[in-house]
This record gives C-alpha cells, structure tokens and sequence, in this order.
C-alpha cells in the first residue's frame, strides 16, 4: 500500500539547475529582503512592535489585491496599502495602548478587503494565492528593480536614523528628554516599516511576514546584546531564512512561505538553546546572566 505522503511528494531534484534559472530574480529579492528585513526587525522587537507589522501588511495585502482586480501594478498597489496603514500606526498611536488598538481595527479592515478584491478578480487563482502565501515566480525584472530599489531605500533610511532611532527604541523618555525628536522618528520608521513589508509581501504572503521580519532580530537578542552583533546575526539570520527557504521552494511542490518561516523559527529555537545553556553555566558558575533585549 503507497503511503499517503512520500518524499517525492515534497521534494524533487530533478533539472534543479534549470529551475534555479527560472527563479534568480526572486532568489536576489530574498536575499535584499533577509538583510533588510533582519535589520529593521531589531528596532521592530526594541519597540514592541511585532503586532503592528501585521496590520501593516493587512493593508499591503488589500491595496496589492486591488490592484490586481483594477490591473494596476501589484507592487504599487502593495505601497500604498502599507505605507497608509504605517502612517496611520505613526500618527494615531504613539502610545502602545493606541497603536494596539488601531491595529487591531486595520487588521481585519484590510483582510476582509482584500479577501473582497480577491473574490472578485476572475484571473488566474494562482496570483490570488500568491499575495497570502508567497510566489517564487512571481518576481518579474521589472518587479525586482523596484523591490531592490525600496529595499536600498530603506536600508539609506535606517542608516540616516540610526542613533537617534537606536537611542528612542531603548529609552524613549530619556531620548526626549535629550531633544531627539521622538514623534519625528516614529513616523519615519514606520513609512520604512511600510515599504519594507511591501517588498517582504511579495516574497513570503501578507499572512507571515513576521517570519522575516521580527523572528531573525527575535533570534538575535537570545544569543548577542551588542550593538553590533545584534544587528549583523539578525542581517545574517533573515538572509538564511530567506535565500535558504526559496532555494528548498524550488524543489518543493509547497509554496515558499512554509520553508522560510520553519528555517526562520528553527533558528530562533536553536537561539533559545544556546541562551539557555549559557545561563546555566553562568548560574552554576555564580555570574549574573545577562537578560535578553527582547524575544
């Protein structure tokens, strides 16, 4: 008797080299996505912000699903969405009792509109699919210089705002109390927040974004609390996660979402290992362990 789930079922190796061919645009956009998305994800987990992320990519699901139905650019589409949600979270809710809340009100605001858009485009259901779960192929030429381009953007932006950002993240009253223009700061990381989870919506689905966005950083504070080590091991995690998720898609027959967001928390698992033993040795030896910054 076959058994219900073989391995071929899940993987195939065969002409591996002419599908890797196929899908180099989505393998370099994955890449952008990793290092970008781990980066911004730090100041993401210092500002206790994972929730609002997935309202923000509620609304980059709706606007990049009515675009699809009007035949407007999906990628432009997705903008919009995100950066209109982002601005909202910004202006409306600088207190997290607030930002909650809106979050919770935009959430399901933008999936149950773009569930709308989605039922009542007639196209091809695989590009329907694609804006929930991830699309390998999804990423044209054209697609590819314009998610490199806002990832290049957000990259200028975060290293323009670092240190005020940095110093806002971890002690916001004190930042203030400095003259770092936290109100400012706030809007500006979100409009980044924005784009970048339009681009990440193109290559993982509206509905696991955070797999990219929150879970490296999330792994990075378990195991470093440098300045510089946590943004480097998140960078070096979301790129794993990402280009090793697509590189397994290719020989799947699952969509790539489910790839990237399982290396994505087994590296956070193996993070959670590694912190935990180190505290115990560190108990054991009688030193102070070391609190993680968040996660």
């Amino acid at each position: 008797m076959r058994p219900l789930l073989e391995w071929s079922d899940v993987f195939s190796f065969e002409d591996y080299g002419a599908l890797l061919q196929l899908v180099g645009n989505s393998v370099v956009a994955g890449a952008v996505l990793g290092i970008v998305g781990g980066l911004i994800g730090v100041f993401i987990v210092q500002r206790d912000m994972a929730f609002a992320v997935h309202g923000v990519s509620e609304l980059s699901f709706a606007g990049a699903a009515a675009a699809l139905l009007f035949g407007g650019s999906v990628v432009a589409g997705s903008l919009v969405g995100a950066v209109a949600a982002a601005l909202l979270i910004g202006a409306l809710g600088a207190k997290a009792r607030d930002r909650n809340s809106i979050v919770g009100v935009l959430m399901p605001a933008g999936l149950g509109l773009g569930i709308l858009f989605l039922s009542l485009y007639e196209g091809r259901s695989a590009n329907r699919f694609s804006l929930l779960t991830g699309q390998i192929v999804s990423v044209s030429s054209p697609d590819l210089g314009w998610l490199i381009g806002i990832a290049v953007v957000v990259l200028a932006g975060l290293i323009l705002v670092w240190n005020p950002l940095r110093f806002d993240s971890l002690d916001g009253q004190s930042a203030e109390a400095r003259g770092v223009p936290s109100g400012a700061i706030a809007i500006v990381f979100m409009i980044l927040l924005g784009l970048i989870v339009a681009v990440a919506v193109h290559i993982i689905g509206a509905l696991l974004v955070m797999a990219l966005l929150v879970t490296p950083a999330a792994a990075a504070m378990r195991v470093s609390h440098g300045p510089l080590g946590v943004p480097l091991l998140a960078a070096l995690f979301g790129f794993v996660s990402a280009v090793g998720g697509i590189l397994l898609a290719i020989a799947g027959t699952l969509p790539v979402s489910p790839y990237i967001t399982t290396i994505s928390f087994l590296i956070y698992l193996v993070c959670r290992v590694i912190a935990w033993r180190r505290d115990r040795a560190l108990a054991v030896v009688g030193a102070p362990a070391v609190a993680p910054a968040a996660a």
